[in-house]
């Protein structure tokens, strides 16, 4: 039997009991710490700190850091399916203006969510890049040129990809402003005729030297 007096049931009181809000808490420390440090500058440590657990926790329910990573950090906060679905429907001249508006309104939603933790792990950890690559380019852009039906889609893809990651880049990680702040929808008029011309329009010069 413990006392309040108990040094031992001091120790344990402010610990999550080893329960689904254990795992839920681990989680959302991940996210927060990979956000602030990246892969490389998280420690299992810090991340249950954060959380109020025993370091320990982290191999119980996840096996590691990098099982942790992929499910905290490269869980996106979209369906692709839903994405691509919604985005080719209406007029192929507004399409650009759809993938910005849809980009900064999800990642908006969730306060830049994941985005920050994926850009300070590329350099690092290859599955943030994989993750990033195989969700925005393969799983949404390149289908989304696939259905268009134009040239060197792959190209077109990648192009949009790197737009969208330099406006995330931007908005939630560096936090330009006024960029950070602007309005939704003064960043789909300003960079949408960009990636409309990623998606429909001439790569190539068309002027003769």
């Amino acid at each position: 039997m413990t006392t309040a007096d108990d040094p031992k049931a001091a120790k344990r009181r402010g610990r999550r009991p080893g329960g689904q809000d254990t795992r839920a808490a681990l989680l959302e420390a991940a996210r927060a710490v990979f956000s602030e440090n990246g892969y490389e500058g998280a420690t299992v440590r810090a991340i249950a700190a954060r959380a109020g657990v025993d370091a320990a926790m982290v191999n119980h329910w996840f096996g590691g850091k990098d099982a942790l990573f992929a499910k905290a950090v490269l869980q996106l906060p979209v369906d692709a399916q839903d994405v691509v679905a919604t985005l080719v429907e209406g007029d192929l001249d507004s399409l650009g203006e759809r993938i910005v508006r849809r980009f900064v309104t999800a990642w908006d939603s969730t306060s830049g969510g994941t985005f920050p933790a994926l850009v300070r792990s590329l350099a690092s950890h290859d599955q943030a890049a994989i993750g990033l690559r195989n969700f925005l380019v393969e799983n949404v852009l390149s289908r989304i040129t696939a259905r268009i039906e134009t040239d060197q889609p792959q190209l077109r893809a990648t192009l949009c990809a790197s737009q969208l990651i330099g406006i995330g880049m931007a908005r939630y990680v560096a936090a330009f402003e006024p960029f950070a702040s602007a309005d939704v929808e003064v960043l789909v008029a300003a960079v949408g005729p960009t990636l409309q011309r990623y998606l429909t329009g001439p790569l190539r010069s068309t002027r003769s030297n």
